[in-house]
């Protein structure tokens, strides 16, 4: 992909948030500008799929020292959505 330089200058508190995320997602910084200029400014028609939207939104693989078989094991759901 032919791409461009661009250079923005953000404040300290942004550019720290900047390489937060990009460590956390195990991305360059780079990366996670252009997904969010992408996400800013249109997808030229493209439609994310549910997991696409829960992976950039940090929500995939978040739990810790869940079951391997959390989604997939009903016995884990007795109970889900109940009050207790």
């Amino acid at each position: 992909m032919a791409s461009n330089r661009i250079t923005v200058r953000v404040p300290k508190q942004l550019e720290a948030l900047l390489r937060h995320r990009s460590r956390s997602r195990g991305q360059t910084p780079s990366d996670v500008v252009r997904d969010a200029l992408e996400t800013y400014l249109g997808h030229g028609g493209q439609s994310l799929s549910a997991y696409d939207l829960a992976r950039g939104a940090g929500v995939i693989g978040c739990a810790t020292r869940a079951p391997k078989d959390l989604s997939s094991n009903r016995r884990h759901f007795d109970g889900f959505g109940k009050k207790k």
